[in-house]
């Protein structure tokens, strides 16, 4: 087991259990943000059982935000009393993850998650951490596998707290990853929306996932739903979440962000004036009405479905 430093240990054992929604920005579709639907949004995923918010990730779209929208997004979400991370990186060569880890860090974030980046990824992680000194959560993207190596490397890093794995159909990858996170006393988050209940079975011990950015129901009552004793009422919620989850991160890929953002509009979360994604590709208006004609279904116990950590 690596050592860890105590902030990032604290951190590590804050989410352990929690669902931390990966929350979209609400925008038109030209890119304005309208801070109080922000406020409004994020507050009702909590409300809906999110113990935890990740702004600006890859759901929220924050490699494509102004610094000025960044700051303002962190400080919504900080408000609201629960632990939020701040994504860093994965924008142009020009953004610098070190300063805005800075910046969040400043506005009073709890951790941030390190974008997968091209080049030294450990090296990254060590810059970020000099630069804040905030707790990290490392990030094995499919887009961007991390080597078992590199992976194992960032994970010794003491300012590290946790891995979030998000390989979509890799189930041999998350499995290491998992396997890997556990090993070196860090915490193993799950951002498997394809895989969320088996990844919980293999080990899995925290969620933060795009899929909770709308109907974030459906995935609190799968958290829940494992914690209890007996199988049936987790096969019940996962079949409901692997429903929502095959209809919203199915090809084009990159289209769940605007998928999300349908969605979170058709429950009342958002205006529909906000639920653009300007970032992504290009979705006809069939599919926003064959989306959201379908019905996922309330999670039973709709009323407990906060208390999963």
């Amino acid at each position: 087991m690596a050592p860890i430093d105590p902030r990032a240990a604290a951190l590590r054992d804050r989410l352990r259990g929690t669902l931390i929604a990966a929350a979209a920005t609400p925008m038109t579709g030209s890119g304005e943000v309208d801070l109080d639907v922000v406020s409004r949004y994020f507050a009702g995923l909590v409300t809906g059982g999110a113990t935890g918010l990740a702004v600006l990730a890859h759901t929220g779209r924050g490699p494509f935000l102004a610094p000025g929208v960044r700051a303002s997004v962190i400080e919504r979400a900080a408000a609201l009393n629960v632990p939020v991370l701040v994504g860093v990186g994965g924008g142009p060569e020009t953004s610098d993850p070190a300063e805005q880890a800075r910046v969040a860090a400043g506005l009073g974030a709890d951790g941030v998650l390190v974008f997968p980046s091209e080049g030294d990824r450990a090296a990254l992680h060590e810059e970020v951490w000099q630069a804040a000194r905030l707790p990290m959560v490392a990030f094995d993207l499919y887009t961007r596998p991390c080597p078992p190596g590199v992976l194992r490397e960032i994970l010794r890093h003491p300012g590290v707290a946790g891995l979030k794995t998000a390989l979509l159909s890799d189930a041999i990858g998350c499995q290491r990853a998992i396997m890997l996170a556990r090993e070196s006393g860090r915490l193993a988050i799950t951002g498997e929306d394809r895989m969320f209940g088996p990844s919980l079975l293999w080990g899995a011990e925290a969620a933060l996932v795009g899929v909770a950015a709308a109907a974030v129901e459906v995935t609190a009552e799968v958290m829940r739903a494992f914690r209890e004793p007996g199988l049936r009422a987790f096969e019940q919620a996962s079949a409901r979440l692997d429903r929502l989850a095959a209809a919203t991160f199915t090809d084009p890929m990159e289209g769940y962000v605007q998928r999300m953002l349908w969605l979170a509009a058709a429950e009342g979360r958002i205006p529909g004036t906000h639920a653009h994604d300007p970032h992504g590709p290009g979705l006809t208006e069939r599919e926003r009405l064959e989306l959201q004609a379908q019905d996922f279904g309330p999670p039973p116990a709709r009323e407990r479905a906060g208390t999963i950590a």
